[in-house]
């Protein structure tokens, strides 16, 4: 991946593989992002590789916890990135940062593949029913079969959130970002995130039940949510 690509950007293919084992941020006399991306849109492979150095760690962390599952996360991840090699001009500097553009495009992908997921798994169980009531693999499957049944209720209850909402949620408890860096992010003001992150955990609330209560009421008492608020 670090030499340039050949070809115009309708000859690009995938880039190859990378670790997402990363650094996650540029460093003195390193190019913006906003010049790699430039440098992509120049058919740079490794303006791009630059990129994913960059931010690989960040999104594969992000899609890692909104699909809880690793090869999928994996797969999202790519897919953005390739997003990006196939049509930089997506990115518009002029309407925020390229981390925020990237990460929000992560989140979209990662949304979309759990409710393809979701909506394979009401097929399967309208058609062969739950195969989880029939093990007798003893208490330790069934322990994993609830486990993966209330992970799949949690990703099926955030993806009936609205487009706002889920962002919010993601970058704050899955991307371990501060309200005020969500704001900035995005763009948007800290009053609007706080709104979009209450309202998100009472829809979610209303989906899940109870059972969100303990979880959510442990995630707001952080000192720098707490403080933000």
């Amino acid at each position: 991946m670090g030499a340039d690509a050949p070809g115009g950007r309708d000859r690009r293919g995938a880039p190859p593989g990378r670790s997402t084992a990363a650094r996650t941020s540029d460093g003195p006399g390193e190019p913006a992002d906003a010049e790699l991306v430039e440098g992509v849109a120049g058919g740079s492979a490794s303006a791009l590789a630059a990129l994913y150095d960059r931010w690989g760690v960040r999104a594969y962390s992000l899609a890692r916890r909104v699909c809880a599952d690793e090869g999928l996360a994996e797969d999202v991840v790519q897919e953005a990135f390739v997003t990006v090699w196939r049509d930089p001009g997506r990115f518009d500097a002029a309407r925020g940062d390229f981390g925020a553009w990237l990460l929000t495009l992560v989140h979209h992908k990662a949304v979309d593949v759990v409710r393809r997921q979701s909506a394979a798994r009401r097929r399967e169980e309208r058609t062969e029913g739950d195969p989880a009531l029939g093990s007798s693999a003893g208490p330790g499957a069934d322990l994993a079969a609830l486990d993966a049944v209330a992970a799949g209720q949690v990703r099926d209850a955030l993806a009936r959130l609205s487009g706002p909402q889920r962002q919010a949620l993601a970058l704050m408890y899955y991307g371990g970002y501060t309200q005020r860096q969500v704001a900035a992010m995005t763009g948007v003001a800290v009053g609007t995130v706080k709104s979009r992150v209450f309202s998100g955990l009472h829809r979610l609330r209303d989906l899940l039940g109870s059972s969100l209560d303990d979880r959510a009421d442990d995630a707001m008492s952080d000192d720098d949510v707490r403080g933000s608020w």
